[in-house]
């Protein structure tokens, strides 16, 4: 199940250590009872020719579950057939090759029911789309009922009647209960009593569900499409009817109209929006046009550095973009072709052609950029990556292709585990890797299907297959370098201040837990080795005008340059949950090749959490099957030529992923501005 946005804003100032610990050690499924295994290793890679896509593990993750109909849930075909599929949430490994599915939450004894549930509806929504792509990849009669099934279980979590029609029911205990208010609590609560991300995951599976099975089974197709209009009323009377208004975030007008305030839910429905709409539906059509225009008004301009072509996840900060559920790109490429708006494949390139890269420069698909890249890696952020990559070049260039296949490769090893993740032999993906190469080796129903997702789109697209199953590791990366200010040479009234509350400011991570406080004429001195390095600011913006930062770039005693942010002007923090804001503001300038001392004065009250060096050309260098790939990234606007990392032809890429001839000569590689290179 997908963590939701506000649990892990609860716990964002904390280590993700424990989250990657084996479930029972962490104390959340130690009561599991539920018997069998399943097992399987993890080889290096597959081969090349080798259909990639197993669907066992999902399928061992599928029980039976009874439902009895009543006056607000039911589904297709009840009383013929009142048993339905659903996954089970998680699977925990036994340490030796096998796996238990566990339930949410921790398990009563005596009732047999979980806190959260069995079943939840975020994964029995993306797991209908996973059996409906591979039937609809391979024509498998398995697939197609399983599909059926599993969408059959969905509708039964939908309310059908009264205020709540519409809205879906989150959790499903293993006897058919329904647990509209789970403990720990989800908002919202009860689960649906409001638009939510399961909403939009089942307006995601209902549109491929109708999509499919049209014309395959008519009244099945035209059951799903009337819970679809269904979802649509429900989605009419919130998100829907804010169309066109907007709301304030810390001083910036973001649109009102999408579903929980996120781009990152709204993505995923409009996924389902677009299929619905190329079978015809003009209802789905309508509101995509809608939802297009509030997603598309979250991208952000990459010459504006951070974060660097990406489309903000979420309404409620400025600085914070999270991997998982980051759709967004995807849908938008998708749905820009279809209703042909330019203006929302634009943005879909700038963040698969533009964002990717870094995010690769950085170690892999981080579950938070809050604002730096941290936290650990899951497969759902994985898949996004490889998705925005693989849609945005339908609509751009076929460079995008080959950066789709080294995103890929985080399955078959590019990772901070430097393991392969995904077992093609079985359908295993492990649930995570920590920044610091610890494993996650259970393989819950979230990990598996955006596994299955990612593999779906490899089998359909072999040479981005060949690239992604020929890597073998990531070797080294080169993303942005943090200078903490509080390690940094401050002047005799600066104060380091480390918030009771840590690091969490409710709207980012401070740096390091910490920021400097510096007075109006106090200044903070940074020690910079980096050539041709793009400087970054990172201070804590407050709400009320708080003077500037000035920044100035010295080598010896000679001042190179100098720029001035703003120390605070946020203005009103609207629906923030703090005031202020904490987002690298873009200093520019130009970085020698020497040593140089970069000073931050402070003209007001200055809150300084660290200066960022983003490198004018990040690398990522992986280990293949046949020798290393090396990715070049330009975070400038002027073409660069820098030293090869390793030997190689490659070819130069425009950020929207447009070849620009060959690259490398002489021991140099050419990047355009903008853009990237890839040699192999």
């Amino acid at each position: 199940m997908a963590i939701s946005r506000r649990t892990f804003l609860t716990a964002a100032a904390a280590t993700s250590a424990l989250a990657l610990l084996p479930l029972d050690a962490a104390g959340a499924q130690a009561s599991a009872s539920v018997a069998g295994s399943h097992r399987g290793s993890l080889p290096a890679g597959a081969g090349a020719g080798a259909r990639l896509t197993n669907l066992a593990h999902l399928r061992f993750l599928l029980a039976e579950v009874p439902v009895v109909a009543s006056a607000t849930h039911t589904t297709f075909d009840i009383d013929v057939s009142p048993r339905v599929l659903a996954p089970w949430t998680y699977a925990d490994t036994d340490g030796a090759g096998g796996y238990r599915p566990v339930g949410g939450g921790t398990r009563d004894a005596v009732t047999g029911y979980w806190t959260q549930g069995a079943y939840n509806a975020d994964d029995i929504a993306r797991a209908a789309i996973v059996f409906l792509r591979e039937w609809r990849a391979t024509g498998d009669v398995q697939s197609r009922d399983e599909a059926r099934d599993v969408l059959r279980s969905l509708a039964f979590l939908q309310t059908t009647s009264g205020p709540n029609a519409g809205r879906v029911v989150l959790w499903q205990q293993e006897d058919g209960t329904l647990n509209p208010s789970a403990i720990p609590v989800e908002l919202p609560d009860p689960s649906d009593s409001a638009e939510s991300y399961w909403l939009a995951r089942t307006v995601w599976a209902f549109g491929e569900g109708y999509a499919a099975f049209r014309r395959e089974d008519a009244d099945f197709g035209a059951f799903l499409l009337s819970r679809l209009h269904l979802a649509l009323d429900a989605l009419g009377r919130e998100s829907l009817s804010r169309a066109g208004q907007w709301v304030r975030s810390d001083g910036r007008d973001l649109p009102a109209w999408l579903i929980a305030g996120g781009a990152d839910a709204t993505a995923e429905a409009m996924l389902g929006l677009v299929a619905a709409t190329e079978a015809g539906d003009a209802r789905s059509r309508q509101a995509l046009q809608t939802y297009g225009e509030g997603v598309a008004a979250m991208a952000t301009d990459p010459a504006k550095g951070w974060p660097f072509g990406a489309v903000l996840p979420w309404t409620g900060s400025l600085g914070f973009w999270h991997a998982w559920g980051a759709a967004a790109p995807e849908a938008l490429a998708r749905a820009g072709a279809l209703l042909r708006r330019r203006e929302w494949t634009a943005a879909a390139v700038a963040d698969a052609g533009t964002f990717t890269p870094q995010v690769l420069a950085s170690g892999g698909p981080h579950n938070a950029w809050a604002p730096l890249p941290a936290e650990a890696q899951i497969a759902y952020g994985a898949h996004g990556r490889v998705a925005a990559a693989v849609q945005a070049a339908s609509v751009a260039g076929e460079g995008l292709r080959v950066l789709a296949g080294l995103a890929a490769g985080w399955f078959f090893g590019a990772n901070t585990a430097g393991i392969p993740v995904y077992d093609p032999a079985t359908g295993v993906t492990f649930d995570g890797v920590e920044t610091d190469g610890r494993v996650n080796r259970n393989s819950g129903a979230e990990s598996t299907i955006h596994g299955l997702l990612t593999m779906l789109l490899l089998d359909a697209n072999r040479d981005i297959a060949r690239i992604a199953t020929s890597i073998t590791g990531l070797s080294s990366f080169s993303g942005l370098r943090v200078i903490d200010a509080e390690s940094a040479r401050r002047s005799a009234g600066c104060v380091v201040v480390r918030p009771e509350g840590g690091s969490w400011t409710g709207e980012g991570n401070l740096s390091g837990g910490a920021y400097v406080r510096v007075p109006a004429g106090e200044s903070v001195e940074f020690d910079v080795t980096e050539a041709d390095g793009i400087l970054h600011g990172l201070v804590w913006r407050q709400a009320a005008d708080a003077g500037e930062a000035v920044w100035e770039v010295f080598r010896g005693r000679r001042r190179l340059w100098s720029t001035r942010t703003p120390a605070g002007g946020t203005g009103e923090r609207g629906l923030t949950e703090a005031d202020g804001m904490l987002v690298p503001q873009l200093l520019g300038g130009d970085l020698p090749a020497e040593p140089v001392t970069v000073r931050c004065t402070s003209t007001g009250d200055l809150r300084l959490d660290a200066l960022v060096i983003q490198p004018a050309v990040a690398n990522a260098v992986y280990s293949t099957t046949s020798g290393a790939a090396v990715l070049y990234a330009n975070g400038t606007r002027r073409d660069q030529r820098v030293a090869a990392l390793a030997p190689g032809a490659g070819r130069a890429y425009e950020a929207d992923g447009s070849q620009r001839g060959h690259a490398v000569g002489g021991g140099k590689v050419r990047v355009r501005g903008g853009g990237f290179t890839i040699t192999r």
